[in-house]
């Protein structure tokens, strides 16, 4: 008898690392909750605990991004926060259809969703938030790389080419 390994939901790889350490730990302990929650899905036993520390994982997440981009000039209506706001309802009303409907299909979706959405706003959204801090000279946590933040806020989603605003 043979003890395959479940299939991920979403395989980290190299193209998701973005050389912030903290938001690379952070993007990798997401990969690997979805992953739970994909295994918990498939076993078929109850997934809603591990998709709420998914759901508490993400909003900390976003938080601290949100914290990066308030530090470094980010207007608070811009596409890249815009994104996370939707995600976390979308979330946010998987739990409430789960919880008050007794609803588990979202469940299922949202696995998937999450899937296809985390790596394209990893490498393109996330990636410029972390080439703006290094612009910058931001590093999170170091009061002194603050000195030279720009005063402008940016309204896009940090890399000049979106122009998309909330």
């Amino acid at each position: 008898m043979s003890s395959l390994a479940p299939t991920p939901t979403l395989a980290w790889s190299e193209t998701l690392v973005l050389n912030q350490p903290q938001l690379d730990h952070t993007h990798e302990e997401f990969v690997d909750l979805l992953n739970r929650y994909g295994e918990a899905l498939d076993a078929g036993v109850d997934a809603l605990p591990v998709f709420r520390e998914l759901l508490a994982h993400t909003e900390a997440h976003f938080a601290m991004e949100e914290a990066w981009m308030a530090a470094t000039g980010f207007d608070p209506v811009n596409c890249h926060s815009s994104q996370h706001a939707m995600v976390l309802n979308v979330m946010r009303e998987v739990v409430r259809h789960a919880t008050e409907l007794n609803d588990r299909e979202p469940m299922t979706i949202v696995r998937h969703e999450l899937a296809q959405w985390f790596p394209a706003h990893a490498e393109m959204m996330d990636a410029a938030l972390v080439f703006h801090m290094q612009q910058c000279g931001y590093q999170p946590g170091d009061a002194a790389s603050q000195a030279a933040l720009p005063a402008t806020p940016i309204t896009g989603c940090g890399d000049g080419g979106c122009s998309t605003h909330g």
